[in-house]
């Protein structure tokens, strides 16, 4: 009977062991693996906050030569939407961690392909803009660039009936490219 005792004991202790082990080594791996951690944003953005906090956005004029009149204001708030939408970032009018600067320089309509009666058969509506970006953080990261986007439409339609519809996509492209140029380095 001292005998099964023994042998009872030594199975729970061999048990006991068993389980802490299991125990340790389960904590270790808990442990490593939140030490390994890996950080992803799903908008893109690769800013270090703790030393950027704030981006000033200027109005953006329109100088180009045809000029459609609520472009500018447009453009500019749709620039502060994405970047007050898509990080962190205090919007402000002016001395920013980033600071964004920039004018409308063309609305161009251009004739493409021509029809059977010699008329064009569809026109493209090109918006380009010049952005100066500044990082007083990181100089490297400064840059002035024209940014270029175009919708094509049916010539048969007068531009004022499709310019907002055109406008809508064009400047979204233009905003996302200026986004991934200054904040998600794509």
């Amino acid at each position: 009977m001292v005998w099964i005792e023994r042998q009872d004991k030594k199975m729970i202790l061999s048990r006991l062991i068993n389980v802490f082990v299991k125990s340790a080594s389960l904590i270790a791996i808990v442990v490593f693996l939140n030490s390994c951690l890996i950080s992803y944003t799903f908008n893109g953005a690769s800013i270090d906050y703790a030393k950027t906090k704030s981006i000033s956005i200027s109005d953006f004029n329109n100088v180009a030569e045809l000029v459609h009149p609520p472009l500018a204001q447009e453009f500019s708030e749709k620039l502060r939407d994405k970047y007050a939408k898509q990080t962190r970032l205090q919007i402000l009018k002016n001395n920013g961690d980033l600071q964004l600067e920039g004018e409308i320089v063309g609305y161009q309509l251009t004739p493409m392909s021509i029809g059977q009666d010699s008329y064009s058969a569809e026109t493209k509506l090109t918006l380009t803009v010049n952005v100066r970006f500044t990082n007083r953080a990181n100089s490297e990261d400064d840059f002035e660039k024209k940014y270029s986007a175009f919708q094509s439409f049916d010539s048969n339609k007068m531009i004022t009936d499709v310019q907002d519809e055109l406008l809508a996509i064009i400047t979204e492209d233009i905003i996302d490219n200026i986004y991934n140029d200054t904040v998600a380095k794509w």
